[in-house]
Order: structure tokens, then C-alpha cells, then sequence
């Protein structure tokens, strides 16, 4: 019947198909070999030689090796000692000179003149000058143990004569003697400038390096202002009382001029120098 419609069954036959068939697996093996192990047919396989040149051709060359450091002995060896070795020069130790200051000079005439009819601030000049006699009195200071300050309250008869010295704390006790002997042989001195008995304290410096600078009178003639008092203050006994208000500041007296007084840089340092002591700024 196949005869009959022309069917030739040796057409649809496998065995017609496999000369197609046998070159596309072989191009395929190729590829897959080639993929692989990268080696094509042709091609001479790598030997293990180059492999070993190939690798030679990477590596990258090394430093040559540090020398090798051989370690001192920190102490040297002692020479021997049969062998003479001089003796190293004698250095003289360094010599220290302590400070000195010597005393400042004793007060004239004219400034005793000037301090006795000195009435401001407590007799101001008149205090001044006295601790600056009795300083002048005591010699040079110099650095060490012996020097220091030494404070005395002193009390001074209207006529100048000495009443009471009474020694209120001392750093120094050749500052203390050298003090107390110049108080004993003080010259005559005038008379207070209010005619009252003259009550104050003074420290005198015996030191290698200050001799107490005169303080300022530039503004001497300014009234003080009132000291405060706490109006609410109050002990937990006592009865209660209204607040008493605050005194009232002197009015300036129109005699009182502090531009017309000149002042040194010296006593404006000095009055600056008081008022950091009084008040104890930054302490």
C-alpha cells in the first residue's frame, strides 16, 4: 500500500540521518574538550618545563638578607691596671651668693615736717614714716632663715613719744629682734598730727627684695564710704527691731582736689598692692 501513495520507508530511516549526526558530535567533543582543559587539537600539550618557567617569570625578587648586628657591651671594659689613667680636673662646686637689699634710707626732716601735720586717713604719712625709720634701722636684709616681716600695734603719745609696741605675729625671729631693738632706739619723734593719741598696726618687711614702697594720697581727702552692716541680721535671743537704714556717705569736702596731687608709679603700685591684701581678690 506504501508502494501505492509513493511512501519510500528507507527515506525515514535512521541510519539516513547519521553521516549528519557523527560531525556535530565531534565539533561538540571539541568545544567541550577545549573549555576544559584549554588544550585544541593541533596543539602541542604544555610541558611541565614551561609550567616551571612560567612560574620563575612571577616570582618577584627579595632584598638580600640585613646584615647581622652584633650588640655592644653597654659598660665598657675597666682598663687594665697596670696602665696610668689621669685623673679628671677638679670642677669647683657653683657658688650660690644670697640676695641682699640694704636698708632704705631714714626719713628727712622735711618728711617728719610733712607727716606730723598729715591729719587724713589716721594720720596716713605719719604711720608711713615711722615704720620707714624703724626699717631703716634694722640693716641689710639678706636671703635665708632670717629674713621675714614682723607686725606690731603700736600706740604714740600727742608728743611722740612711744606708749606701747605690742607684737602681733612674726615669720622671723632676727626679723622680730632687729625690729625691737630699732623701736627702743628711735630718735625723738614730733607730735601726732590731731593731738590724740595715735593707735595703729604696721608691718615692717625685712626682706631681700621689698622694703615697703610709700602708699598713695592721691585720694586721701575723699570720704570713706559707710561700712556695710546686715539691717536683718539677727542673733536668735534678742527681740526684733525694725531694720535701722544705712548711713549716709560724707558729703566731699570742696577743698578736696585728688588731680592736683602727683602720684609715682611706685605708690600707685603699692596702694593697688594694699587693696589686693584687704579685700583678697582672687583668693
Amino acid at each position: 500500500m506504501a508502494n501505492e501513495v509513493g511512501y519510500d520507508w528507507r527515506l525515514d530511516s535512521p541510519w539516513r540521518r547519521l553521516p549528519w549526526t557523527l560531525p556535530g558530535a565531534l565539533i561538540i567533543a571539541v568545544l567541550f574538550l577545549w573549555a576544559v582543559t584549554g588544550f585544541m587539537p593541533g596543539e602541542a600539550p604544555p610541558t611541565p618545563a614551561d609550567d616551571k618557567l612560567s612560574l620563575d617569570a612571577q616570582l618577584i625578587e627579595l632584598p638580600p638578607p640585613l646584615p647581622k648586628i652584633v650588640e655592644k657591651p653597654r659598660h665598657a671594659p675597666p682598663p687594665p691596671l697596670d696602665e696610668a689613667q689621669p685623673e679628671p680636673p677638679a670642677v669647683p662646686p657653683p657658688v650660690n651668693t644670697p640676695a641682699s637689699l640694704a636698708a632704705p634710707p631714714a626719713p628727712t626732716a622735711e618728711d617728719w615736717q610733712q607727716a606730723s601735720t598729715y591729719t587724713l586717713k589716721n594720720s596716713k604719712r605719719y604711720r608711713h614714716t615711722w615704720g620707714q625709720q624703724v626699717r631703716s634701722m634694722m640693716g641689710t636684709a639678706v636671703e635665708g632663715p632670717d629674713q621675714g616681716q614682723v607686725r606690731f600695734r603700736i600706740t604714740i603719745n600727742p608728743d611722740g613719744t612711744l606708749a606701747q609696741a605690742e607684737e602681733l605675729w612674726s615669720t622671723s625671729a632676727k626679723a622680730s629682734e632687729l625690729a625691737r631693738k630699732a623701736i627702743q632706739n628711735m630718735p625723738p619723734l614730733p607730735p601726732t598730727p590731731n593731738g590724740k593719741p595715735l593707735i595703729f598696726e604696721q608691718t615692717i618687711s625685712f626682706l631681700p627684695y621689698e622694703t615697703g614702697w610709700p602708699p598713695s594720697y592721691k585720694y586721701d581727702c575723699l570720704p570713706d564710704p559707710p561700712r556695710f552692716k546686715n539691717p536683718f541680721a539677727w542673733d536668735g535671743i534678742s527681740p526684733q527691731t525694725p531694720p535701722v537704714p544705712a548711713p549716709e556717705r560724707e558729703e566731699r569736702s570742696p577743698d578736696c582736689h585728688p588731680s592736683d596731687v602727683e602720684t609715682t608709679f611706685e605708690e600707685e603700685d603699692a596702694e593697688l598692692k594694699r587693696q589686693v591684701e584687704r579685700n583678697r581678690w582672687g583668693r
